[in-house]
């Protein structure tokens, strides 16, 4: 007789095994994203405990973390900072927000919040405020940076005993980055900041004119590491004496045929004080603070050592200006003083 040989058995193993490994994945990847939950969980109540150590208090009604299986979300129904740094209690309250990062990149956060918002500010003061959209992100990693983008953003000032002011713009746009060049003794900051549509009623009242404007500003803040905590008296103050400055290298202002380019240095006073010296050139200007002012700038350009017109350095069809100094809260243009009320403390 022949013996027949056993056949062997085929291994199961490539049927079963990549479901198996991706079950093992699975369970591995969720009890990551849980682990890395919990985290977010307790940095965020460390967080609130520093914040309100430093007299800031933050609530975030029915707080919630999701976004499993790729995304940390952070969720608030309404978000509200109360901040008593400035004397008088400041507290600020918004609609729905959420903050978001990727589970695989951490070091970028996205921010939306709804309006509208409202600031109840010192002396009585509220500010209601709304817009169409607001979008924000940050990255701490190196360079750290930080964008804004509104669009129609749109804001009522309520003073007691003054007619209320509407501030807006069209669209408006806020990019901060940690100069990555300069020396890490000057903790510089690169700002730069663009509007569209802009209502200003200070400027309105400065210029005589209601027409909707632009803005573009381009400028380095130096010493930032002094707002870290905030924006208060305190910060402000650790800045001043740290001899920090604002460099502007652009502004541009348009608003109707009114047009102003600029750039220069400003810093804070022993009195707290903006001060600083600017250098401009402008064109359409036809009134500063009620003073009717027609063609004065241009002669007071050609007088005092500019030569009207296409100036060299100003863009085509503006006349650079003399020195503007802002000292012991006076505006000055070349020797003479603006009539314009004095400049006030900002703390």
């Amino acid at each position: 007789m022949t013996d027949t040989l056993p056949t062997r058995r085929r291994s199961r193993f490539w049927l079963y095994g990549p479901f198996m490994l991706l079950v093992v994945l699975a369970v591995a990847w969720s009890a990551f994203w849980f682990y890395a939950r919990g985290r977010v969980a307790a940095e965020i109540e460390n967080a609130l405990a520093r914040e309100a150590q430093r007299g800031r208090t933050w609530s975030c009604t029915d707080r919630s973390v999701s976004g499993f299986p790729f995304r940390i979300e952070l969720r608030c129904n309404a978000l509200a900072l109360t901040s008593t740094r400035w004397g008088d209690a400041v507290r600020v309250e918004t609609g729905p927000s959420v903050a978001v990062a990727q589970v695989y990149s951490p070091s970028l956060i996205i921010f939306e919040v709804s309006g509208p918002a409202k600031a109840t500010l010192p002396e009585g003061r509220v500010f209601d405020l709304n817009w169409k959209s607001l979008g924000a992100s940050l990255s701490w990693r190196s360079p750290e940076r930080f964008a804004l983008v509104a669009s129609e953003p749109r804001g009522v000032l309520t003073t007691p005993g003054l007619a209320t002011e509407t501030w807006g713009a069209a669209t408006l746009e806020a990019h901060l980055r940690r100069n990555p060049t300069r020396p890490a003794t000057e903790q510089a900051v690169d700002i730069a900041i663009s509007a569209k549509g802009t209502i200003l009623p200070p400027i309105d009242a400065l210029l005589g004119n209601t027409e909707a404007g632009e803005i573009d500003l381009q400028a380095t803040l130096t010493q930032a590491e002094s707002f870290r905590k905030g924006f208060n008296p305190d910060t402000l103050e650790t800045w001043r004496t740290a001899n920090g400055t604002l460099e502007l290298t652009r502004l541009v202002s348009t608003k109707g045929k009114a047009r102003v380019d600029g750039s220069g240095q400003l810093a804070l006073d022993p009195l707290h004080r903006v001060a600083g010296d600017l250098q401009l050139a402008a064109a359409g200007i036809e009134q500063i603070g009620g003073l009717r002012i027609g063609n004065l700038l241009g002669g007071l350009g050609g007088f005092l050592g500019g030569r009207g017109g296409n100036n060299a350095g100003a863009a085509p069809g503006l006349t650079t200006l003399p020195p503007v100094s802002l000292r012991e809260g006076r505006v000055f243009i070349g020797p003479f003083r603006l009539p314009l009320q004095p400049l006030p403390p900002l703390y």
